[in-house]
C-alpha cells in the first residue's frame, strides 16, 4: 500500500516509513549509538507526527538502526551551550518526544535491543508498548556523567513503582531486560534479533480492531490516569458514550452480533 508519510529523505536523522496500517520509524544514528542529538530529537518528533495525521496508520512501531536502540543524549552538544536558558531550551528539545508520544492518538510500540539508557530509557518508557531482545541493557545512566536523568524519570515515574523508579535513577546502573520485563517497563522479551518482528506483531494485532475505538480510548487513558478515581469514571462514560455513536461501534456490533467480526481491513474509513 502506498504511503502517505513523506519520504525517507525529509529527516536526516530517523528513516520513517508505512506498510499497511504499520507505521515504522527508526532512530538512525547507528555510528552515534542513535543518541539523541538535537537533529534526531526534532526529526523523531515531527516523524511521529506525521504518521499520526496518517489516517491509514494506526499502530507504530519505534526502533534503533545498528547495534543499539538509543544510549541517551549526544554529550558532544554540551558544550554548545553556557547559561542555564540555553541548556533549558536544549533538554527541552531533547524531551519533546515524550510529550508528543503521550498526545498522539496513534498507539506507539518501542522495540529495544543492545542499549536504552538515559533519553533512550525514557522512549521506551514513554511509549504506549514496548518489546526488548534478550541481552537488552536498560539505565538512567546520566549521574554516571555528572547529570540526572530528570527528563526521563518522568514517564519512568508513570512505568514503575517509586521505589523501582528511585533505584534506577539514583544508582545509575544497567538491568537487563527480565528484569525491566520483571519490574513492568517492557511488555514481552524476545530471541535476540526478534524484537522488531514481536513490535510488528503487536502493532498488527492492535491494527486488527476498530481505529477508532483504540484511538479514542488512548486519548481517553492519558486523561483519566490524572484524574481522582470517581472524576475518571464520570469521564469514561462520557467518552464510552461518544464512542458508541461512531461508525465503528455500529458497524463492529452488527458483524459480532451476525458471528463474522470485522477483519482489520473492513473497518469504516475515517
Amino acid at each position: 500500500m502506498a504511503s502517505d508519510v513523506p519520504g525517507t529523505d525529509q529527516w536526516e536523522n530517523v528513516e520513517s516509513s508505512r506498510d499497511g496500517h504499520i507505521g515504522r520509524i527508526a532512530l538512525s544514528r547507528p555510528e552515534a549509538m542513535n543518541t539523541f542529538s538535537t537533529g534526531l530529537a526534532q526529526d523523531l518528533d515531527e516523524a511521529l507526527r506525521a504518521l499520526d495525521e496518517d489516517s491509514e496508520v494506526r499502530a507504530i512501531v519505534v526502533h534503533g538502526a545498528g547495534e543499539t536502540f538509543s544510549a541517551g543524549i549526544d554529550l558532544s552538544e554540551h558544550g554548545d551551550h553556557e547559561s542555564e536558558t540555553e541548556y533549558e531550551e536544549w533538554v527541552t528539545r531533547m524531551e519533546e518526544p515524550f510529550h508528543t508520544v503521550t498526545e498522539m492518538r496513534t498507539p506507539v510500540i518501542a522495540a529495544a535491543h543492545g542499549h536504552a539508557a538515559a533519553n533512550g530509557i525514557g522512549l521506551v518508557a514513554a511509549c504506549d508498548l514496548a518489546v526488548a531482545a534478550e541481552g537488552t541493557q536498560f539505565g538512567a545512566t546520566a549521574p554516571k556523567v555528572g547529570l540526572f536523568c530528570m527528563g526521563p524519570a518522568v514517564p519512568l515515574m508513570q512505568a514503575l513503582t517509586r521505589k523501582r523508579c528511585l533505584e534506577l535513577i539514583l544508582t545509575g546502573e544497567l538491568i537487563d531486560a527480565e528484569t525491566a520485563l520483571e519490574w513492568g517497563l517492557i511488555n514481552r522479551v524476545t530471541p535476540e534479533g526478534a524484537h522488531l518482528e514481536a513490535a510488528v506483531e503487536l502493532a498488527e494485532t492492535i491494527a486488527s480492531k476498530s481505529p477508532m475505538a483504540v484511538q479514542l480510548g488512548k486519548e481517553a487513558f492519558y486523561e483519566m490516569v490524572e484524574m481522582e478515581y470517581d472524576d475518571a469514571l464520570e469521564y469514561s462514560n462520557e467518552r464510552f458514550a461518544a464512542l458508541c455513536t461512531t461508525d465503528d461501534a455500529n458497524e463492529g456490533i452488527a458483524a459480532f452480533l451476525e458471528g463474522e467480526p470485522l477483519a482489520a481491513d473492513e473497518w469504516p474509513e475515517r
